[in-house]
């Protein structure tokens, strides 16, 4: 027997005592439990794992069996889509949009109701309403049955960019009261009245109206009042005789004026100036300028010749 052995034994031997007087001094089991422990604890042990293992086995990636669970692609630190925004701004653009679609007056209720607002506190819900009598897209119509108004009392409707202005008749008034010759532009009538180019298709039909139109999708960009008296039907026979009389080209009629001792209005004189032949200019060297001499005993040895070389 070893040495190695023998002081195995002798420890085992001093373990069982050990264990005896803690039970007590009887079982056998507990002494068969202890002499168990002291044969695991003498066990080698095993080796320790990888920091490659350990790191996989806390942070990994996902099993196939969590990746297949429903939702657990869910990104929960992201903020949910609440519909109108819990921001003042955010809120007003959406109540503003509301009430451009709405044809009638709406009470304060009815606003916040569709920004889910209600529940809220008094003050919250009369800041918002001080907003909005502010706002310049949205029109406060006081309750003429009372004589003292308060955030409650109302209703309010959108005030579009120009008012009033609805139907055909509506918009050949506001362009008659124009008191200069500047346009309408289409979008400004669109958000008072946004189904309003069928209407402009049809004055513009009947010679009411002038518009401009843009030459990708043909949509109405700019409007303008027309006097149908001006408008006078030509002969077809006549457009057909104009349109097969051929012009002379700009080149000849330039060429025309020029012989006659005028000069032609189509001349550009950026085309004058691009047919003239260029002259390079040669670039002179930048003399370096030197800076405060302080070596004033070297001054006939520091004297720049730069400007006596060919």
């Amino acid at each position: 027997m070893s040495r190695l052995d023998r002081e195995a034994d002798a420890f085992r031997a001093s373990m069982a005592a050990a264990a005896s007087k803690l039970t007590g001094g009887g079982g056998s089991s507990g002494t068969s439990a202890m002499s168990s422990a002291v044969k695991r604890n003498l066990a080698p042990p095993s080796p320790s794992p990888s920091v490659g293992s350990t790191t996989s086995a806390a942070v990994g990636t996902p099993s196939r069996r969590d990746r297949e669970l429903p939702g657990a692609n869910i990104v929960y630190s992201q903020p949910a889509v609440t519909g109108t925004g819990d921001s003042v701004i955010s809120q007003m653009a959406y109540a503003v949009s509301w009430l451009r679609g709405k044809d009638e007056p709406q009470s304060y209720y009815d606003v916040l109701s569709y920004l889910s607002a209600t529940g809220r506190s008094d003050s919250e819900q009369e800041f918002f309403v001080e907003q909005m009598r502010r706002h310049p897209q949205i029109q406060w119509i006081p309750d003429p049955s009372l004589s003292e108004q308060t955030w409650r009392t109302g209703t309010y409707i959108h005030r579009p960019t120009i008012p009033n202005v609805r139907t055909k008749t509506q918009l050949l008034a506001y362009l008659q009261k124009k008191t200069d010759a500047s346009g309408v532009s289409v979008k400004d009538l669109k958000d008072g009245w946004p189904d309003c180019e069928p209407s402009i298709t049809e004055l513009e039909n009947e010679h009411k109206v002038l518009v401009i139109r843009a030459k990708k999708d043909g949509a109405a960009r700019m409007v303008w009042l027309d006097d149908v008296s001006l408008f006078h039907e030509v002969e077809p026979d006549l457009v057909r005789v104009w349109s097969k009389v051929e012009l002379p080209s700009l080149e000849t009629i330039a060429q025309k004026l020029i012989q006659a001792g005028q000069k032609p209005a189509s001349e550009d004189p950026r085309l004058k100036a691009d047919k003239m032949p260029k002259v390079e200019k040669k670039k002179k060297r930048a003399q370096r300028k030197g800076g405060k001499s302080t070596n004033t005993h070297m001054e006939h040895l520091l004297k720049d010749y730069s400007h006596m070389k060919r």
